[in-house]
């Protein structure tokens, strides 16, 4: 007999086969199966989001491309509200797809099962678009504190959903939450103060003290404003981030008013909220137009500049 024999492979079952793969490569779903994984802890994405800051300001700073530095950081915070966006725009489908398939239950195994597929599918985009908004909103802090203003997108509102749940036990249940909730983040529920004022006007000490003192007299003030990119509604919308005050934005609606009537459009649609009050600096015609649909609806005036 030879000295050294020959060890016989022995065939591997399916089933161990799977189990290695398992501990080599981790799991991945596949198709529509369900994620189990977590999601990153708070730790992580503190960690994370700090040090992608940290990196590109040290990157940056000191060289040609300082100039460049904030258009950067400001991407990255777009980064999560664009996956963001994204998931609630999965998250608005699988209602949609929720609603026909509770419309056409017909008692078998096979709907409901589809059913339940799809509740637990909201419950996983919800807690992934929460995430994102975390994630978001961490970022949009370093970006304050690293160029000294407030982040926000280009187009769109800054909009919080971390009041939502997804504990989905029942999917009739979890559409009528959800749209209820998420029309109090669109209109919150307080004392409605609007905001209207120019693009030229800058006393930000002046819009500030008006702020203060209304929000002194309705500690439940919601300001309402026209979300201007520049002048006295981006100091208003600066005023609310600070003091942590919900706002709500209406920008004219050009996509459905495709000619100079949108803005007015938009006025019609603030005054139609009744807000207990309105702050108007010195502006256009569009502000004063909606200043004068105020007053003749009798909503009192606070006039700030003039």
């Amino acid at each position: 007999m030879n000295a050294y024999t020959t060890e016989v492979q022995q065939p591997q079952s399916p089933t161990a086969h799977l189990l290695q793969e398992i501990a080599l490569f981790g799991y991945r779903p596949n198709g529509d199966e369900h994620d189990y994984r977590p999601l990153p802890t708070a730790e992580t994405v503190e960690i994370g989001v700090a040090g992608i800051f940290e990196s590109l300001e040290t990157m940056f700073t000191n060289t040609r491309l300082e100039d460049e530095l904030s258009e950067v950081l400001w991407a990255v915070a777009n980064v999560f509200h664009r996956r963001l966006t994204r998931a609630q725009k999965k998250l608005d489908d699988n209602e949609a797809e929720q609603r026909s398939l509770i419309a056409v239950q017909d008692g078998s195994e096979i709907s409901s099962v589809e059913l339940e597929r799809k509740a637990a599918e909201g419950d996983t985009l919800t807690e992934m678009r929460n995430a994102f908004e975390a994630m978001r909103d961490l970022a949009a802090d370093h970006y304050r504190v690293s160029v000294g203003y407030e982040w926000l997108p280009r187009t769109g509102s800054k909009t919080s959903f971390n009041g939502l749940t997804a504990a989905v036990i029942d999917s009739r249940d979890y559409l009528a939450r959800k749209r209820h909730e998420e029309k109090e983040i669109y209109c919150p529920t307080g004392t409605k103060i609007a905001f209207t004022g120019g693009a030229d006007y800058q006393d930000h000490e002046a819009i500030f003290h008006a702020l203060d003192q209304t929000h002194k007299k309705y500690p439940d003030m919601v300001l309402i404003h026209g979300g201007s990119p520049k002048g006295a509604e981006l100091i208003a919308a600066k005023w609310a981030e600070l003091r942590k005050v919900a706002q709500v934005v209406c920008k004219p609606d050009w996509t459905a008013h495709r000619n100079k009537s949108a803005p007015f459009k938009r006025n019609d649609k603030i005054v139609e909220m009744m807000p207990k009050g309105m702050i108007v600096t010195p502006g256009n015609g569009i502000n004063q137009n909606l200043a004068d649909k105020a007053r003749k609806a009798g909503i009192p005036l606070m006039k700030v500049g003039f």
